[in-house]
């Protein structure tokens, strides 16, 4: 484990969370003790940035934290630490001069709290110095020294009240003992590396107010305490890490023998987070710096909730983005603040909400969910047949079209400015098969809830029908794959993607098993990683082998070869339709559970999966550290490999 490279994370279940390195070392601008979510689950703010520990002993002052600087790390205190373990919460044990301190950091659950907590886990007396190092601004923004700044702070036994004379919010500290010295400074130039990887900004000022000085025998504690709120400095913090540590445990699943999937529970619990505009549950895409994204829930709600048999949860998920259709559209991002509307600029989003909501009927057979919003799906498709925003509309092959200049509707929406890096207008493989997928799943519900009378069911059954037979002659193509889109004017791009997959993996396949065999086998060839699929193939001229650089060559690359760990759940769904050998299925499943699982323990955010990976030589995590789909679809990819051993 590299201790300045590898990162932890704890969230708080409103979009707030805390996160560095094993370190203590910030490296990104979005690391933080306290990254609060002022409205759940945006508006985040970083309001603490770390706390500089020093070890004070007979042998001189030990710094036990660490920083990157220009041209220098200091202090140097990853070298004192002795161990490092995320079970479930991140813990340090530092060792110098024979005083052995441990460091464990939470967050309380529904609150803009963090508590650090200092043990003396040693057979000698110690006395630290700890020294909160603070900001307030924009978790996508930098700080700098201000003449102009200002801020006071009220003392009251062992709280401050530290104000920002700017700021009408104070932030609240507490500490458990010890006696807090006074001594205003800044803390300048720190230096963030991946911000500077990423062509970003990478240089940051933070500022204390002060120190807490405490002596600590064999055994006993420190809690510092860092909150928005009051009330919660009131309750024993050793109280909080015990009602902590006991809702992680009840997250892992009962019954169940496998340690990588008990720890995959726990995190994608990180997740699930609290709307405060809808009053109801969502999911956090990723971390660090997305949101609550409607493609993205509807993928990786699959894993985090259906699989995880979390009823109550996924049905309030499906809820919010009910409540939020609007011309027949699910929306593809909620705003970073409540002034501004959601965002409706995608095509597959609503799409995915049906094969979502399907497999949530399978798993827990909710009829009474289902009939209550049966009319939103209906409503749905009426829009689609009419014509919705962003040209999208039903052609007279049956295709579901859509998208206008410079509009990127698809997952592959990456765009710089007015240049769309993968411009996908028309007609989307993966739209066609989510399309009639979506239709076949309405017609399932309207029959099973004895709905078939309704007008407009023989429409879509009509339409359905064309869709099927118009589709393999129109997207299979001389090489034995899918064309990746048929135009407006109906030309067919054969570039060699991934999104074919779909129509051998949805709950209603539109190909046949046989074609499905072949298509595969290109897949396979070109495209297939034990980290995911490649987004294109290393074939074609436009192959991006890495994945880095500035924000205009990471865009550039970010579809064009990066290797995507969620499609590998829709991948091995594929090769089970098209009936691939146990022996074949079984090594492949291995090889990507193995390869992920090393990944989720070994590389970058410690128990994370990251968002991509290069396209060449994928073995270190790229783009968020965290994912949510990421981590569904290995959940899913667990989920398969235990039902394949029932099978035997």
């Amino acid at each position: 484990m590299n201790a300045l490279e590898n990162e932890w994370l704890v969230a708080n279940g409103i979009g707030g969370y805390a996160s560095s390195t094993v370190s203590g070392a910030n490296t990104r601008r979005y690391h933080g003790l306290l990254v609060a979510a002022l409205n759940a689950p945006v508006e985040r703010k970083v309001m603490v940035s770390k706390v500089e520990e020093t070890l004070v002993s007979e042998d001189g002052n030990f710094e036990l934290g660490s920083n990157f600087y220009p041209g220098v790390i200091h202090p140097e205190g990853y070298k004192t630490i002795e161990s490092f373990e995320l079970n479930p919460l991140p813990r340090t044990v530092f060792y110098q001069s024979d005083h052995r301190i441990s460091k464990t950091v939470f967050m309380v659950h529904g609150s803009n709290t963090t508590v650090v907590e200092y043990e003396n886990v040693g057979t000698e007396k110690a006395k630290l110095q700890l020294t909160p190092m603070f900001l307030y601004r924009d978790y996508h923004s930098l700080y700098k020294e201000d003449d102009s700044f200002c801020h006071y702070f009220d003392l009251s036994q062992n709280t401050l009240k530290i104000y920002s004379c700017d700021h009408s919010e104070p932030l609240f500290m507490k500490y458990s003992v010890g006696k807090f010295n006074g001594n205003y400074f800044w803390h300048k130039n720190h230096e963030y590396p991946r911000e500077q990887e990423r062509g970003q900004d990478y240089h940051e000022d933070t500022f204390s107010i002060g120190f807490i000085e405490v002596d600590l025998l064999p055994g006993q504690k420190v809690f510092l305490m860092f909150s928005t709120g009051q009330e919660i400095l009131d309750i024993n913090p050793e109280t909080l890490k015990q009602k902590e540590l006991k809702r992680l445990k009840s997250l892992k699943p009962k019954n169940n023998k496998n340690q990588f999937l008990a720890d995959l529970a726990q995190v994608a619990d990180q997740f699930v987070v609290w709307r405060e505009t809808t009053q109801s549950y969502s999911i956090i895409a990723g971390y660090h710096w997305f949101t609550d994204w409607g493609r993205d829930t509807m993928i990786a709600l699959q894993g985090l909730g259906i699989s995880m048999g979390k009823q109550e949860i996924s049905k309030s998920i499906l809820g919010t983005f009910f409540k939020s259709i609007d011309q027949g559209m699910l929306p593809n991002r909620f705003p970073d603040n409540e002034r501004d509307q959601p965002e409706y600029n995608t095509i597959d989003a609503t799409l995915w909400l049906f094969d979502t909501l399907y497999k949530y009927y399978q798993k827990f057979g909710d009829e009474e969910f289902i009939k209550e919003n049966l009319h939103y799906l209906e409503e749905i498709l009426r829009w689609h047949f009419i014509g919705t925003k962003f040209n999208i509309r039903v052609a007279g092959s049956g295709f579901l079209t859509g998208g206008a200049q410079n509009s990127q509707l698809t997952w592959m929406d990456a765009r710089i400015g007015d240049f769309v890096v993968t411009p996908r207008q028309g007609m989307p493989v993966e739209i066609q098969s989510l399309w009639y997928n979506a239709m076949q799943v309405y017609l399932f519900f309207s029959e099973e809830f004895k709905q078939e009378t309704h007008p407009f069911r023989q429409e879509i059954v009509e339409t359905a029908k064309k869709l099927r037979v118009n589709f393999k002659p129109s997207f299979l193509n001389e090489k034995g794959y899918l064309n990746d889109v048929i135009s407006p004017d109906g030309t067919a791009d054969d570039t060699l993607r991934p999104n074919q997959v779909y129509a051998l993996s949805l709950s209603f396949p539109i190909l046949d098993k046989e074609t499905g065999k072949s298509i595969l086998d290109t897949v396979d060839k070109y495209l297939f990683t034990p980290y995911g699929l490649r987004t294109l193939s290393p074939e074609h001229p436009n192959f991006r082998p890495v994945y880095e650089g500035n924000p205009w060559e990471r865009d550039t690359a970010y579809h064009q070869g990066t290797v995507w760990p969620f499609l590998l759940a829709d991948y091995f769904r594929a090769l089970k339709y098209v009936g691939t050998t146990e022996e074949i299925f079984s090594e492949k499943l291995k090889a990507a559970t193995e390869a992920l699982q090393k990944h989720f323990y070994e590389d970058g955010c410690i128990h994370g999966i990251a968002e991509i990976f290069d396209g060449e030589n994928p073995e270190h995590g790229k783009g968020t550290v965290n994912q949510a789909w990421s981590v569904s679809a290995l959940i899913q990819l667990l989920e398969i490999s235990k039902n394949l051993k029932k099978t035997r």
